[in-house]
């Protein structure tokens, strides 16, 4: 049986999950479910299938492989890293993977802080300012090391990896003071089948998310399905939304990619 995926038609929560199974040589159905315009934003598409896939928790993004359904990025990566050699071999790599997850968690966080905010402008000096500092504790950790288990290449590569690119748009020359993690983004995207896959037409340049980010949205318009979508927007919702699950933040409309 196939294995199929489901997410917005967009880059965001599924963008490493998609990187991880390119990489692995699996061949999926990716469906992409649209959103209507604003300001209803209708996610009719995605609300026709969401209680009909036999998933526990029904969410995008969602990965199901025979009696495997599972939602929740994290949940899919790990279980993707297992199935396919990508999870840490030893306790030495299962702290490093842990502590890269946890520092993810927190960028994207922040990133949606700045992207989801009407104060988006204003807000986006301190972000640039900032996110050298966190960027360096990130090269110092990756070090010498290949990728960030060290040695071997687990599913916490992919996220990074698309952490790095996003920032690396908003931020153009950010990673050139930090050469390790310039070879390091080279690496990732060079290896033979990730590389086929960002260069073919199953890859998703843009968006990263869906509409109401704030910023420069009518200049810097990341694609052909949303009118007003900020190119330097999260790939990651706020946990903080998501915990509350919730459609406001700060009281400013947003697009809620979960279920």
């Amino acid at each position: 049986m196939a294995v199929k995926t489901g997410y917005w038609n967009i880059r965001g929560y599924m963008q490493p999950i998609r990187l991880l199974l390119a990489y692995a040589g699996v061949e999926y159905e990716d469906k992409r479910y649209n959103v209507g315009p604003a300001p209803d934003y209708d996610r009719s598409e995605w609300l026709n299938d969401k209680f009909n896939l036999g998933l526990d928790f029904p969410n995008c993004p969602y990965y199901v492989d025979g009696d495997v359904k599972i939602s929740q990025t994290f949940a899919i990566l790990k279980y993707l890293g297992r199935k396919h050699n990508l999870a840490a071999k030893t306790e030495e790599e299962q702290i490093r993977v842990d502590l890269m997850e946890a520092e993810a968690i927190d960028m994207r966080t922040k990133w949606s802080t700045l992207c989801y905010n009407a104060d988006f402008e204003n807000m986006k000096p301190d972000y640039i300012k900032n996110a050298p500092v966190k960027l360096k504790e990130v090269s110092t950790f990756l070090g010498s090391h290949p990728y960030f288990a060290g040695q071997n290449i687990t599913y916490i590569d992919f996220v990074i990896y698309e952490l790095l690119d996003q920032n690396s748009q908003l931020i153009p020359g950010l990673l050139v003071e930090f050469p390790n993690l310039k070879e390091y983004q080279a690496r990732i995207g060079g290896l033979e089948k990730v590389a086929a896959y960002l260069s073919s037409d199953k890859f998703i340049k843009y968006p990263f998310n869906g509409p109401s980010a704030h910023g420069a949205e009518n200049k810097l318009n990341g694609g052909n399905h949303y009118n007003h979508i900020c190119k330097f927007n999260l790939v990651f919702i706020c946990l903080a939304i998501r915990k509350k699950n919730v459609g406001y933040y700060k009281s400013y409309s947003i697009f809620r990619v979960n279920g």
